[in-house]
């Protein structure tokens, strides 16, 4: 592969991640405080918009399986056509309608097509990778380009909107009459825009943030579409036939490398959805750091992509699952924020944090085409289960995200939590810092401990690379 190639590979998937990022870090604290719904509504729009994009990942894999070969690919199509629409229905979930009974439907509606519309890209995208090159380490190579600019797309996302947004919560009548800022002060008039005004500052910066990252999208897609060539199955013979889609599910679930991967991850990257959530709920709220958290972010988001190489490099001299240590990283760094909510351990912690991210982020996708090697290795005269493998992943990690911040966002409701005041309940503090510290710690530990029994070591990619290339 060029590293022309291998950077249009990239950059076709840091739109994605733009979107998602701006999404993660800011959508929660938007329906909270500028639309002013409930924080239990908030938590069906949040549970129900991944649980949807969760549905579509089998039902995408299930088509895109079933997809003829084009003169572009039999992936391409797919991210090609799903573009335009991603991007007026990521504009929508954005915008404030005029009507406020309505509003929960709207964002209901809006998020959960983004989410699946998502989906019905990054299932053929992520498989694409299985089709630049036979080759292991090409393979590993161009997963690591496209981790780095994911990453550095997820950087772009957040600081975009977070630059653009910020004035939106920055409120003179928390800062200036700072003795209102006591235990009872959460009985004090809203600090924000009414939020029947559908043209407030605050609703047209938002605005111009989604109209910004859509535009990140389609060209993103162009740069895809113009640099990457789709190959066909190298391993397939003529004779093969594509495995029947449900059959192929029933033998990835029980394909225990698989299994015990997507049970390990899925943990991981739920703590990880439960930080960017809320983030910056607890910097504006219980950390003192509402005038920060936008450099917080971005803190985090330069340090991820700026190790994204080493950790590449760590893993090709020490093995993918020691490298999953580094996760884990993150976790006394967290409780001591919570603890000691102080401005420059904040960013001590915030880079730390990114480090561990940024492993998170690589590891299984540098370990599930390892996965997939595997099952080809084990089921010689099979095709098209790529899809299958990537599409049933995406969708467990979404589903457990969903549930995540679900349950999140209605501890919130439970505590007590008032949108567009100074300070909240105490209730909602203690449980800001419940979600930062203790539930993504325990669930980081618990995914590491499942990864400790994944069975597919250096030695053994090894051994299936030189069986592969016999198959071949």
């Amino acid at each position: 592969l060029s590293i022309c190639g291998k950077l249009c590979y990239a950059i076709g998937g840091a739109p994605n991640e733009v979107a998602g990022s701006a999404a993660a870090f800011f959508l929660q604290i938007y329906l909270l405080d500028i639309a002013h719904i409930t924080p239990f509504h908030a938590s069906l729009v949040l549970f129900i918009g991944k649980a949807s994009g969760a549905i579509t990942d089998p039902v995408a894999g299930f088509f895109i399986s079933k997809s003829r070969w084009t003169k572009i690919g039999r992936l391409m199509p797919w991210m090609l056509a799903c573009t335009p629409f991603t991007v007026v229905s990521y504009f929508f979930m954005w915008y404030l309608p005029p009507f406020v009974s309505g509003r929960v439907a709207w964002y209901l509606v809006f998020y959960s097509l983004f989410q699946a519309l998502t989906t019905l890209f990054q299932v053929p995208y992520s498989a694409l990778t299985m089709f630049l090159s036979t080759d292991q380490k090409e393979r590993d190579s161009a997963t690591a380009y496209r981790m780095t600019m994911e990453v550095l797309g997820t950087l772009i996302g957040a600081a975009l909107q977070g630059q653009i947004v910020a004035s939106a919560h920055v409120s003179h009548h928390c800062t200036v009459n700072s003795s209102l800022n006591t235990t009872d002060s959460w009985h004090d008039t809203p600090s924000f825009a009414d939020p029947s005004d559908a043209m407030s500052h605050q609703a047209k910066v938002y605005m111009v943030a989604a109209g910004v990252i859509g535009g990140v999208y389609l060209l993103g897609i162009v740069i895809l579409f113009l640099g990457v060539k789709e190959k066909d199955d190298p391993y397939a013979l003529s004779s093969d036939r594509a495995i029947p889609f449900c059959k192929g599910l029933t033998l990835t679930m029980k394909h225990g490398p698989y299994v015990k991967l997507t049970a390990s991850f899925l943990l991981i990257s739920t703590a990880v959805q439960l930080e960017q959530s809320n983030f910056v709920l607890f910097c504006t709220h219980a950390a003192g750091l509402r005038n920060h958290f936008q450099y917080l972010v971005v803190t985090i988001l330069v340090s991820a992509a700026v190790s994204i190489p080493f950790w590449q490099k760590f893993l090709q001299q020490f093995g993918k699952k020691c490298a999953a240590c580094g996760i884990s990283w993150m976790i006394p760094f967290a409780v001591m924020l919570v603890t000691i909510p102080n401005l420059i351990l904040a960013y001590f912690v915030a880079f730390v944090s990114g480090l561990s991210i940024a492993a998170s982020l690589l590891l299984p996708w540098s370990m599930l085409p390892d996965v997939v090697d595997d099952f080809r290795l084990k089921n010689p005269h099979r095709k098209g289960h790529e899809t299958i493998f990537y599409s049933s992943y995406v969708f467990f990690t979404k589903m457990s995200a969903g549930i995540g911040l679900g349950i999140s966002a209605a501890g919130l409701e439970f505590t007590g939590y008032k949108p567009g005041i100074c300070r909240q309940p105490n209730d909602v503090i203690l449980t800001l810092k419940i979600l930062i510290g203790a539930v993504p710690a325990i669930l980081i530990l618990l995914g590491l401990f499942i990864l400790l029994f994944y069975p597919i070591t250096e030695e053994s990619r090894k051994e299936t690379k030189l069986a592969l290339q016999v198959l071949r």
